[in-house]
């Protein structure tokens, strides 16, 4: 018997293998796992092996995160940082003190904001124009769905009284007409074409920056969510190919290539040669991100019953399908018959039914291939819906923290939903009894990329600490089952079978937890951290 690399020892190993559930010793030689088991796993320490003890603790799969933005997450980082509070005037003192720190800086950038600082979620643009008046100024909200700008901002980009709404958002005005400084989601693009480029050493600190804090947490493989070609901030595809052919990126990263709402199947040769282009050990871009609507707070998430106002009243708006449903179909059917996965963002009912229907459709046209799409978000559903992801193969991608109580959902979004959608929220236990196969992720910077908190709320649907009631308490994940959706289930969404689960010849990206989370009370799992993380047996962190 040959000696191995690694061993762990002194805890419980969680395999999230159903063949073994569990041991409490593991063995790593090279990148690669060598052995599963208890007692006799100590038959592989050699000489020259390195002992882990676990001290009590855990270890489990790496966690993946199936729907995060880690590129544009880490150039915020290093910009204009507004997370973390939700306090108007301590974002304007950040806003000031880092134009301060940064007086060659031609633009004042970054992001990170809550809807819930301002009233309606609007901020204005005087508030900037008090702190940087004489700089422009664009930060964008914590959901990525809407930025706040300051008046020279707008008017470098020529946005006036004038300029009309585009087809898939809004410009906010004031009484007179002019921009107020809110701009929703397509109107965002009216003034990121101004924005001076990122460069490529940029991106990668950036892509480097978010790799430190997403190993810190355990986390060793990811799909970025939106890879795009035209200059934005999530234009990253070269980057990430640079730090994997340079050894830098120690992630696994699988990228979803925009797909240009504006256009048709055009776009797809462009895409399969990216899909060519863009190939490395830890870095592959083999899937396609189709955005079919917006989100609640901005009354853009496509839904089956119009908005209420806010004096209760049923509005004439149902949210946007940014995509033609029938177009949506033939678009589906052709990516699938091409081996692309389609990474959906689906958060209203109708923009799930409408992506059910195509997938639908493309299996009609080419039988089952495999492809593992996955619905994203999926905020509202109807029971006759959930009943379709299973038989469709269609795997549902959750981001856990949303489901709880917070003044965002409280106060923005579920006065306004029209019929019984307020009692559909974020149907996790239901989708899990209906089969449905669930793999979660944290949609970081919208949340936090913490797992084990994403963890605590599928399970609790409350976020750690809090005193309010749980969201829909029925619609609870067991913990097992919320540790395989971050594993095995986002392993699964990433196509990486080596991956998601701890038995002998899969890769050995392994994370080691302070805690058993199954030991105490389910208001304790918050309470569990990471302590070290392995990918491909190298130690990442810890």
């Amino acid at each position: 018997m040959s000696h191995a690399d690694l061993v762990f020892l002194g805890g419980t190993v969680l395999t999230m293998d159903a063949a073994r559930a569990t041991a409490t010793a593991l063995a790593v030689t090279g990148t690669r796992i060598s052995a599963v088991g208890n007692h006799e796993v100590r038959e592989f320490i050699g000489p020259a092996t390195e002992v882990v003890d676990l001290n009590g603790g855990a270890l489990l799969p790496g966690f993946h995160d199936a729907h995060i933005h880690a590129a544009a997450a880490g150039l915020e980082l290093g910009a204009c940082d507004l997370t973390g509070t939700v306090e108007v005037g301590e974002y304007l003192r950040r806003v000031a003190a880092y134009a301060e720190a940064n007086p060659r800086r031609e633009w004042i950038t970054g992001g990170g904001w809550s809807l819930e600082s301002f009233p309606g979620g609007l901020p204005t643009r005087d508030l900037l124009d008090a702190v940087v008046p004489d700089r422009p100024v664009y930060l964008v909200n914590r959901d990525h769905h809407g930025a706040w700008a300051n008046t020279r901002a707008l008017e470098l980009a020529g946005i006036t009284a004038d300029t009309p709404d585009p087809a898939d958002g809004r410009i906010e005005r004031e009484s007179g007409g002019a921009p107020s400084g809110m701009l929703q989601e397509g109107a965002m693009t009216l003034l990121e074409k101004v924005l001076p480029p990122i460069t490529h050493a940029e991106r990668i600190d950036g892509i480097l920056r978010a790799q430190r804090v997403l190993h810190a947490l355990g986390i060793t493989a990811w799909q970025e969510a939106i890879v795009s070609v035209d200059g934005t901030s999530f234009d990253c595809a070269p980057a990430y190919l640079d730090a994997a052919e340079r050894g830098l990126l120690t992630a696994r990263v699988s990228g979803a290539q925009w797909w240009d709402r504006e256009r048709g199947t055009d776009q797809i040769p462009d895409m399969l040669l990216r899909r060519k282009r863009f190939a490395a050990d830890r870095f592959r871009l083999d899937t396609v991100k189709i955005m079919q609507d917006g989100i609640a707070e901005n009354y853009t998430a496509a839904m089956t019953e119009p908005y209420k106002d806010h004096r209760g009243c049923c509005t004439g708006n149902a949210g946007i399908s940014f995509v033609d449903p029938i177009a949506l179909r033939e678009y589906v059917t052709e990516l699938d018959a091409l081996d692309f996965q389609v990474h959906f963002h689906a958060l209203g009912d109708r923009a799930v039914r409408e992506v059910l229907d195509a997938l639908e459709a493309a299996r009609a046209a080419n039988g089952p291939r495999g492809n593992r799409h996955h619905l994203a978000h999926l905020q509202a559903l109807h029971a006759a819906d959930i009943a379709r992801f299973q038989p469709l193969g269609a795997v549902a991608n959750l981001q856990p923290q949303w489901a709880a109580h917070e003044p965002q959902l409280d106060e923005l979004t579920l006065p306004f939903f029209g019929g019984d959608a307020a009692q559909r929220q974020y149907l996790f236990g239901d989708l899990a009894r209906a089969g449905a196969t669930l793999a979660c992720g944290s949609d970081w910077p919208v949340s936090s990329p913490d797992p084990i908190e994403g963890i605590h709320v599928a399970v609790n649907r409350v976020t750690p600490g809090s005193s309010l009631p749980p969201l829909l308490p029925d619609q609870r994940l067991d913990l097992m089952t919320a540790l395989a959706a971050y594993t095995a289930g986002s392993a699964y969404v990433l196509r990486s079978p080596d991956t998601g689960v701890l038995r002998a010849g899969a890769l050995a990206d392994v994370v080691v937890l302070d805690r058993n989370p199954f030991q105490g009370g389910a208001e304790e799992i918050a309470s569990t951290t990471v302590t070290q993380t392995f990918v491909g047996g190298v130690r990442v962190h810890g």
